[in-house]
């Protein structure tokens, strides 16, 4: 089998980064300063081989690739469709964000784990990377384990009551990890192959045999751990709150989209839409999802600490996916059909919450604030970083047009045409609720002045105190693009993108009457 260089791409992504994990290990011991050049560099690099593999994908077709030569299903095959490359794009495009930020964020924050951190940090990007373009279902639980452990290395960087958030986030992650690995050993025993094209053959007319639906329970509880899904949410709390910032961005807008991923690689290319229509998995999904969105908004609410507020919200955003995932089968319009809203939300999710996450860090940086209450008069003393959060927190809330206006005004469309009316009402309400607890963040940083302010009754200009531009410029784009993606969804341009994935499954309007 002859490939051309982009075809070599897909392997190539993952293996340059796991290189360069053990690069940066030996190069910090010469100089440190080093780790971060390597690190920025290599993902760069697979930023841009990513975008050459979305380009292929879209205007040639599939890429497979054959590790080691050997013919799937008795070799690992690597396969990229238009569902992962723009996965992969998304992944790798706010890793190189953070990574980024992290320079000055990181020798402030921890300055004597500076070479521990880069390596780590560059085994989650190979490992979520590997989730990504893999076709093999036990090589994704490899990959999975991969990014698992190197988040838990690097919650707990931060010691003290990160290592409790991390051991919680290790317990619960492992519980994960274990329930996929028994749905992948159910599925070979009745199968005896591990390649998901020839699982997706071989499997319907097992469809009824108890082991495949026990193993699709497996996947389902071990997935949503992974993906923070209510109730099985209890880790995120903590880990997204005490994990240093950049590492809280990866982690609400990358790692638990990227187990949404696995889930719905796992729905469709494994089980196929015919399984799923045979069950009521998807009604019952939906309803999860909507409390999920319902209650991780309540919680939020009660919250003090900014970053907590905010990873008690990527509850509620995974609930906003979860549901539009589950309405995947019920709707068949070109526009809002299929998994279009869902995966518009993961694009979407990555750009708002990657952009609150830094500014909480911004926050901490600073001036160790980490309080909303502490919060007065930061809009004058850092205007453009308070700027940004706020462009960010009016996309969570749906004002249009940015892009979490876009996300919601989709999935109430998909589910008017599903006839689920009630999960109307929970979007409408779940908006009212965000506007509660991001609009006290933005009254406390623009209109509660400071006490020695009040009793001078005066407004002398604030002393500008913003962060470095190597953090700041990540900030504002990702602020920016929440509004510029906002623009293009409301224009259909990126809409072909995810037409092309529901082609590929048969949902939306490629649906079978």
């Amino acid at each position: 089998m002859i490939l051309s260089v982009v075809e070599q791409f897909p392997v190539l992504v993952v293996v340059i980064s796991l290189l360069s994990a053990f690069t940066i290990l030996i190069a910090g011991w010469l100089n440190k300063k080093s780790c971060w050049f390597l690190s920025f560099s290599t993902i760069l690099v697979q930023l841009v081989m990513s975008v050459f593999i979305l380009n292929h994908v879209l205007t040639i077709g599939t890429i497979h690739y054959w590790l080691g030569g050997w013919a799937p299903p008795w070799g690992i095959e690597y396969v990229v469709d238009a569902l992962n490359a723009y996965v992969l794009v998304i992944l790798l495009s706010l890793a190189l964000i953070c990574v980024t930020y992290s320079k000055r964020s990181i020798a402030h924050e921890l300055p004597h784990k500076i070479v521990p951190f880069y390596t780590v940090y560059q085994l989650l990007v190979t490992g979520l990377c590997g989730v990504v373009v893999t076709g093999d279902i036990f090589n994704m639980y490899v990959f999975v384990e991969i990014f698992s452990l190197s988040a838990y290395a690097l919650i707990a960087s931060r010691g003290k009551i990160a290592l409790k958030a991390s051991f919680t986030y290790l317990v619960l992650g492992s519980i994960g990890a274990c329930f996929f690995l028994l749905g992948i050993g159910f599925l070979y025993s009745v199968t005896g192959t591990l390649n998901m094209h020839d699982l997706s053959v071989l499997l319907p007319p097992l469809y009824g045999n108890k082991v495949v639906l026990a193993a699709f329970g497996f996947f389902t509880v071990g997935l949503s751990i992974k993906m923070a899904l209510f109730p099985l949410h209890t880790w995120l709390p903590d880990a997204h709150s005490f994990a240093p910032s950049e590492i809280s961005a990866m982690l609400s807008g990358i790692i638990i989209e990227v187990s949404t991923y696995a889930f719905i690689r796992v729905c469709f290319s494994v089980y196929t839409v015919n399984f799923i229509k045979l069950l009521p998995i998807f009604d019952f999904l939906c309803w999860i999802a909507a409390l999920g969105i319902i209650i991780g908004s309540v919680l939020a609410i009660a919250q003090y600490n900014l970053k907590r507020m905010l990873a008690y919200s990527s509850v509620s955003q995974m609930g906003y996916i979860m549901l539009a995932v589950g309405l995947s089968t019920s709707t068949h319009h070109a526009l809002w059909g299929g998994l279009t809203p869902a995966l518009m939300h993961i694009l979407n999710h990555a750009l708002m919450k990657g952009c609150l996450f830094l500014v909480a860090g911004a926050f901490i940086y600073k001036a160790e604030l980490w309080n909303i209450t502490d919060f007065k008069g930061l809009g004058r003393k850092m205007p453009y970083t308070c700027a940004a959060f706020t462009l960010a927190a009016i996309s969570m809330i749906g004002v249009p047009p940015s892009v979490g206006f876009v996300s919601k005004l989709y999935i109430i469309l998909a589910s008017l045409e599903a006839g689920k009316f009630i999960f109307v009402a929970v979007m409408l309400l779940s908006t009212l609720l965000n506007l509660v607890y991001f609009w006290r963040v933005i009254e406390m940083m623009y209109m509660r002045r400071e006490e020695r302010e009040k009793e001078s009754h005066s407004h002398p200009p604030a002393n500008k105190n913003e962060i470095p531009l190597s953090m700041l410029i990540p900030v504002l784009t990702l602020a920016s693009l929440c509004i510029i993606f906002g623009i293009l969804w409301l224009t259909e341009i990126p809409i072909p993108i995810l037409d092309q994935v529901n082609a590929l499954f048969g949902l939306g309007r490629y649906a079978a009457p």
